[in-house]
């Protein structure tokens, strides 16, 4: 033992000196217990290993002249919370290495952490001996891997089981929709405890039986506040908003996920102004809170209000963005063509762990493709590794390019994506068959509608036939579109009749134009838009009074059109021009700015025609 002590004192004396204030301190000179001594060594290489200091732990550990099977377990697991699965392995497997149950399903963790099923599964079996605890880990790791019919297999063959093993086993069949399933596990269970029950409430109301989540919730013996946020979750989902509220009400205790769970189920019900309401009241909030307030502004079209909410947030002073906070905010600057508010945000990113993270790049290119900057989203799109770019990345390039009207770049990158083995889903069609719209590549565009119903894997949407569509109709060819609608049958998107009745405005064929409108305003009877366009279209060929009915009726029933709005940011000044907008401070000076361009346009030969001179009203 006092070479033992030696060797250990010997190790702690040359460490770095920077350790030394770091570290617990283990005083050797008075100790003659073996077993103590190890303890604390043990909790010493625990220590450097949560500090990050990993080869220093593992100097420690191989100066020890003797090693028991905690410190094999704890030196192994330390490379595996360092994410070293290799070098942990390869201890693992050293001639020397003690192991026992825990060793041994600590390496099988490690696998399925790093989404290595199959060779956590090859390790599980080859395991001498295999405690609860290690069957419920490789349970565990199918479930987390979504093979939950292999998870059921392995839980049937467990020779013994804990409350544990059924929560997980009831979570992953819950997770993957198998209600009945769960259902049935949870009624043969003999001891349950509050995660039991919350698992279940949670999966009913999840897969609509509300009524039976409720039910459950009434009968549990124990609530906790998990259990409450679950109830309220599962009302907020089936958008019963007032017995949410209810609830929520009626908690006994609310923590922070409880106000989180009620706003983002107003927002998602459209609710934004109970919302608000409910974010007024809050006394502490986190960043998950302030993210859904500015998702919601940013869904309602306010995306003003979600950057003012962003620069509260930070000027709190203690809450730092995450991934979702940075997308969201990106989103509200791509909606308002926000270059510079993107541009500091993007510097604001480039000092955090957030600058590598897919979501944010491809929000980043889309915020760039929408203030006009496409040169600097494809840039960032190049500059990324390739490993790095997955599909949310491609996607958001190709889209970009259509967005733009790049139809021939957004096909070229969409084959090297196919060269580089990247499968394409709904969202990449729905690009390219946008790219081929906005360039007239008809042939195209069929061609890749085609693919998408050869695919399988693909599940077609309203978007794609709105696309297909559209893309019919700017060229003209809307005998085909219409061919295209008649095909879906009774129930048409109204998004598919909207692109069909734009193909009739733009090519002036008031009558199918006329039908299109009809079945628009069918379904939507109060949509001031459709009743401008057909206005117009009347109005395109001649037919002014029926355009003038058409106003008529608008009148009548107190429709108005919303203004045209466009915007541009002049010396860090946002200047807004609406349609018929006298107040605005430049309007004289601007009027006369046009009429000076009108009148050298028509000296340089450019507007040869008095008629197309209108009244400028802005």
């Amino acid at each position: 033992m006092k070479k033992l002590l030696h060797h250990l004192s010997f190790t702690l004396l040359h460490l770095p000196k920077s350790l030394s204030s770091n570290v617990i301190t283990i005083r050797l000179a008075s100790t003659s217990n073996l077993h103590t001594e190890m303890k604390r060594c043990n909790l010493f290489i625990s220590r450097l290993c949560r500090e990050g200091e990993i080869d220093y732990a593992r100097k420690v550990f191989e100066e020890m002249p003797e090693r028991d099977i905690g410190l094999w377990t704890t030196m192994i697991t330390g490379y595996l919370k360092c994410g070293m699965i290799r070098e942990a392995r390869k201890l693992f497997d050293r001639w020397d290495a003690k192991k026992n149950v825990v060793t041994w399903t600590a390496m099988v963790n490690g696998y399925i952490k790093f989404n290595q099923v199959k060779e956590a599964e090859r390790l599980f079996y080859e395991m001498p001996l295999r405690n609860v605890v290690s069957w419920n880990t490789m349970v565990d790791g199918y479930a987390r891997n979504g093979l939950t019919q292999q998870a059921l297999d392995l839980f049937r063959r467990m020779p013994e089981r804990n409350v544990v093993s059924w929560n997980t086993i009831i979570t992953a069949l819950v997770q993957c929709g198998r209600i009945e399933d769960a259902q049935r596990l949870f009624d043969q269970m003999k001891d349950r405890d509050v995660v039991s029950w919350t698992t279940m409430v949670a999966g009913l109301a999840k897969n609509g039986r509300v009524e039976d989540a409720r039910a459950l919730f009434d009968q549990m013996p124990v609530r906790n506040v998990v259990s409450w946020n679950a109830m309220i979750t599962g009302y907020a989902q089936n958008r019963r908003l007032d017995e949410a509220l209810q609830l929520f009400q009626r908690m006994p205790e609310r923590d922070m996920p409880s106000w989180n769970t009620m706003i983002t189920g107003f927002i998602q019900n459209g609710e934004l102004n109970r919302a608000e309401k409910l974010f007024g009241e809050m006394q502490e909030k986190n960043v998950i809170t302030w993210t859904a307030m500015m998702t919601g502004y940013v869904q309602h079209g306010l995306s003003e209000e979600a950057l003012r909410v962003f620069i509260k947030m930070l000027a709190t002073n203690e809450l730092k963005p995450n991934t979702g906070t940075f997308v969201t905010v990106l989103g509200a600057c791509s909606d308002l063509a926000g270059l510079t508010e993107g541009q500091q945000i993007h510097q604001m990113i480039s000092k955090t762990v957030f600058q590598d993270s897919t979501c944010v790049v491809s929000a980043l290119i889309n915020m760039y493709s929408k203030c006009g900057e496409l040169h600097t989203a494809r840039k960032m799109f190049d500059d990324g590794l390739l490993s790095q770019r997955d599909l949310i990345s491609w996607n958001g390039m190709i889209a970009a390019y259509a967005h733009h009207g790049y139809g021939k770049e957004a096909i070229n990158l969409f084959n090297e994506m196919q060269e580089l083995g990247v499968c394409a889903n709904d969202v990449t069609f729905v690009g390219l068959l946008t790219a081929c719209s906005h360039t007239g590549l008809v042939e195209e565009g069929f061609k890749y509608f085609d693919e998408i119903l050869k695919n399988r894997s693909i599940q077609l949407r309203e978007d794609h036939y709105a696309c297909l569509v559209d893309l019919c109709g700017r060229a003209g060819r809307l005998k085909e579109a219409s061919n295209i609608i008649e095909g879906l049958g009774e129930e048409v998107p109204l998004t598919v009749w909207g692109a069909l009745l734009a193909g009739c405005n733009v090519h002036g064929n008031a009558d199918i134009g006329k039908l299109v409108a009809e079945k628009i305003l069918k379904i939507e009877p109060q949509n001031a838009g459709t009743y401008s366009l057909l206005s117009n279209m009347y109005a395109s060929v001649g037919k002014w009074k029926e355009a003038a009915n058409v106003r008529m009726r608008m009148k009548d029933m107190g429709l108005k059109k919303q203004p045209g709005c466009s915007w541009i940011e002049v010396g860090n000044t946002v200047q807004v021009f609406v349609v018929g907008d006298k107040p605005h401070s430049q309007y004289e000076p601007l009027g006369h700015l046009l009429h000076d361009l009108h009148t050298k346009m028509k000296k340089a030969g450019d507007m040869p025609d008095d008629d197309l001179l209108v009244s400028v009203e802005f």
